[in-house]
């Protein structure tokens, strides 16, 4: 009978990239995770990896094995959450994945608010430009920022946002009037490289009519780190796409102003993408989820 202590170790073992990297993960040698594997498959009477000279690969039966074991794991953490103290329930690892700039800003201290909070947890947040939903090495949570890719997954509302187009008061003396999308073609555009987006293909709205309007811009600055593509707008070098939640300072100090107001942009609200209903999640998940919601909203 195919034990917890089998899955654990299968899914240790499709994260890894070869054998011996599963040892070093087990904190055993080489020939042991071998044997364990070849005793496994000979329980399920299947092969499960493909052995290769410097990496390994999975089988058709052990890709099976891995996303049905993956959620056999999350049951049994379920489970034991169902069967403890409220407070005991907030405990274990919660590994969470989000965007540099927000990540950094907005949701790292909240990380650490609430680990002391719920002292029992161990949290992991990892930071990235381009955000993604692994399959094969799951985080319990990913924050994003946009249009969401992938309707498998569960999307949650963390705090509206909305994307304003934006340039300096330095800028916009020098340069001719923007009355319509289309004289944007004329101006020097910076473009931010996240999330995969075709980053050139700028996208309107008019609030009144609902008329839409693309224009393809022929970017003059282009980097993959929001921080950087703001300071080139305040600094005059151009005009960019921001969400709101990122230049509250700037258009309050008037170092950015907003360009076509009577244009909307692509929504970009701040969501958090899980991969099941609330009542099939841990609880430190769903406590996660409302803290960050909770707190979020303040600041939106």
């Amino acid at each position: 009978m195919l034990t917890s202590q089998d899955i654990e170790f299968f899914v240790s073992l499709a994260q890894s990239k070869s054998l011996a990297a599963t040892a070093r993960k087990l904190n055993v040698t080489p020939p042991s995770v071998s044997q364990r594997l070849q005793a496994l498959e000979q329980k399920l009477n299947v092969t499960l990896v493909k052995r290769g000279s410097r990496a390994t690969s999975l089988t058709v039966e052990g890709e099976i094995l891995l996303q049905k074991g993956l959620a056999v794991l999350q049951q049994i953490v379920l489970l034991e959450d169902n069967i403890i103290e409220e407070k005991q329930a907030i405990s274990g690892k919660l590994r969470i994945v989000a965007p540099i700039g927000y990540g950094a800003e907005r949701v790292a201290p909240l990380v650490a608010e609430f680990k002391q909070m719920y002292p029992l947890t161990q949290v992991e947040l990892m930071l990235s430009d381009t955000p993604s939903w692994s399959h094969r090495d799951p985080p319990d949570i990913l924050i994003y920022i946009g249009q969401l890719k992938d309707s498998s997954l569960t999307r949650i509302v963390l705090s509206k946002n909305q994307r304003l187009l934006l340039a300096s008061p330095s800028y916009l003396q020098h340069q001719a009037a923007i009355n319509c999308p289309t004289d944007l073609i004329n101006h020097k555009c910076i473009a931010l490289q996240e999330n995969n987006d075709d980053v050139t293909l700028w996208k309107f709205t008019h609030k009144k009519t609902g008329a839409l309007k693309s224009i393809r811009i022929a970017a003059a600055l282009t980097c993959n780190l929001g921080s950087v593509v703001k300071e080139w707008a305040i600094n005059g070098h151009g005009i960019i796409q921001r969400s709101q939640w990122n230049v509250v300072n700037e258009l309050k100090n008037n170092k950015l102003q907003v360009i076509l107001p009577e244009y909307a942009l692509p929504t970009a609200d701040i969501v958090a993408l899980v991969s099941s209903n609330r009542n099939s999640r841990p609880a430190k998940v769903n406590c996660f989820i409302d803290f960050l919601k909770a707190h979020l909203a303040e600041k939106s």
